[in-house]
């Protein structure tokens, strides 16, 4: 960590550098330009990749000599988990690549990435704005920084429990607080046609499998329930009782409540199989009545046009997760890191590209700036007199930025913000709804989600991964329990544990709390 820091240090002790179009690179195209390979991924999973007239293309190959070639990753985490994978044993990764940290350190100790400690000091502005000591330490193996891992900035806490109030409304029902109480609101949104359509086409709560290193078993989207438990996330980083959170009783205490949701049908049955669109496309579409959601994806003009179009009468309000037996409530736990790491293959650097790709990102943190996060000025967005991107003014009202039209031309977003108050404020801009003319407001969702009980777990990322296998086990097992193909006993679970233990886990465990407590990182 030392190490980390005192890297940070030196790079942000560069107040300039400046790269000349004219770099000799080693490998450069017939016309001069260098090609750089990325396999991104998109900042909107339902918009497509940046047509090919895209202007920002132009203005890399002007400005800085690059050839930019996007190829987006798929939606879910776990299957770009499998393509990094694969192509990595194929020999087949871009010259750049999004991915997640188990990925990068899994491709990095097989000498597949680049080392990019000396890449930070080439791009002074980047390195100011987006990375700290903590984010430098998540992208480090061995030694050495393997990526780039953006701080979180002000976007923590970003998702939060929503619900649906006019089914509330339409069935006489209360806010729920309690376990008891949420699951008696389920099964009415389920069984008690909520939205008086006459159909049973309606489940209490919505959710899909998306797990993350601190958010592992049934992963993020159902970690309200387990926090009821106060067992959410993969660890618990207290100085009291530090370890994985599967191994303590409460855990089973959580398993045993999904699994009498999944027994009173309150949840899509197809819940452990669906993907995150089809998840997205199932609440537009009046599904479900209950979810954990991100701030954006629900809120954002683009998001939530489909669901005001279909319901103008609908209304979503965010609520405090539910309170378990013994006092406890989280929405989940929260880390300052962003999940993706931006990383740069082996062969990109032996192909002499390492310089370009430095001019790239850093163009995108300084003059791209606006052209990466909004579009082109005078056409998707002005800047206001605080230097805030609105769509206010612009000759043609439709090709603001906010339009769902437009979201291809920001599919990089993610590669520059750095999400700063000015910035928040213009790529969450309040609307009033096309249909409902409902006033609305993401950034007003985020700081309400970010009210709710949380529970903080800076350094988490940090903390050692599980070995294929044992991950293997672990998830597909207590899916196996959650939907009854397994049948959940104190017997079968002690042997489950057992089985656990022995492929690892306990080595995992003891070794997780060993690095915590010599990060400091227990409180």
């Amino acid at each position: 960590m030392k190490r980390v820091i005192a890297i940070l240090l030196v790079m942000l002790s560069v107040f300039s550098f400046a790269f000349a179009k004219g770099d000799v690179e080693k490998k450069a195209d017939d016309d001069g330009l260098v090609t750089i390979t990325f396999w991104y991924n998109p900042a909107i999973v339902e918009a497509g990749s940046p047509p090919d007239d895209w202007f920002v293309y132009d203005r890399i190959r002007n400005e800085l000599g690059i050839n930019l070639v996007l190829s987006p990753l798929p939606s879910s985490a776990t299957d770009r988990d499998v393509k990094m994978n694969a192509a990595g044993a194929a020999d087949a990764l871009p010259d750049m690549m999004s991915l997640r940290r188990p990925v990068m350190v899994n491709l990095a100790k097989q000498g597949l990435l680049a080392p990019v400690d000396d890449m930070f000091a080439k791009m002074p502005e980047r390195t100011a704005k987006m990375y700290t000591a903590d984010s430098l330490a998540y992208a480090t193996v061995d030694g050495h920084v393997y990526g780039f891992a953006p701080s979180t900035g002000d976007i923590k806490k970003n998702e939060g429990i929503l619900i649906r109030k006019d089914w509330l409304d339409n069935l006489g029902l209360d806010i729920p607080k309690t376990l008891d109480e949420y699951m008696d609101v389920m099964r009415a949104f389920t069984y008690d046609d909520p939205d008086g359509n006459g159909k049973n086409d309606t489940y209490g709560y919505g959710t899909f499998i998306e797990i993350t290193s601190y958010e592992e078993g049934l992963g993020r989207r159902l970690d309200p329930f387990f926090g009821a438990f106060g067992v959410a996330g993969t660890w618990d980083l207290s100085k009291d009782h530090p370890g994985l959170n599967i191994l303590k009783p409460e855990y089973y205490d959580a398993l045993s409540f999904v699994i009498e949701m999944s027994k009173e049908g309150v949840i899509d049955p197809n819940w452990l199989s669906q993907k995150k669109d089809d998840f997205k496309a199932n609440w537009k579409q009046g599904k479900y009545g209950m979810m954990r959601e991100q701030h954006s994806s629900y809120a954002s003009e683009s998001n939530y046009a489909p669901f005001d179009k279909n319901f103008p009468n609908g209304e979503w309000i965010v609520i405090d997760p539910p309170v378990g037996p013994n006092g406890d409530s989280a929405v989940g736990v929260y880390t300052n890191i962003n999940d993706g790491v931006i990383a740069v293959s082996k062969k990109a650097q032996e192909a002499g590209k390492m310089d370009a790709i430095a001019r790239l990102l850093e163009w995108m943190a300084g003059p791209g700036y606006y052209a990466i996060g909004w579009g082109e000025e005078g056409v998707n967005f002005i800047l206001d007199e605080n230097g805030v991107p609105t769509v206010n003014g612009i000759p043609d009202p439709s090709k603001g930025f906010t339009k769902p039209e437009m979201q291809p031309l920001q599919q990089l977003k993610g590669l520059a913000f750095y999400w700063g108050d000015a910035e928040l404020a213009s790529r969450y801009p309040s609307y009033v709804t096309a249909v409902s003319k409902k006033p609305m407001s993401a950034l007003t969702t985020l700081r309400e989600m970010q009210s709710k009980p949380w529970i903080k777990q800076a350094g988490v990322d940090l903390l050692p991964l599980p070995s294929a296998d044992l991950k293997r086990f672990y998830e597909q097992s207590v899916a196996e329990f959650a939907s009854g193909n397994k049948v959940l006993t104190p017997e079968s679970w002690a042997k489950f544990i057992e089985q656990f233990k022995a492929l690892g886990g306990q080595k995992w465990n003891d070794d997780g709390v060993k690095t915590a407590t010599e990060l400091g990182i227990l409180y």
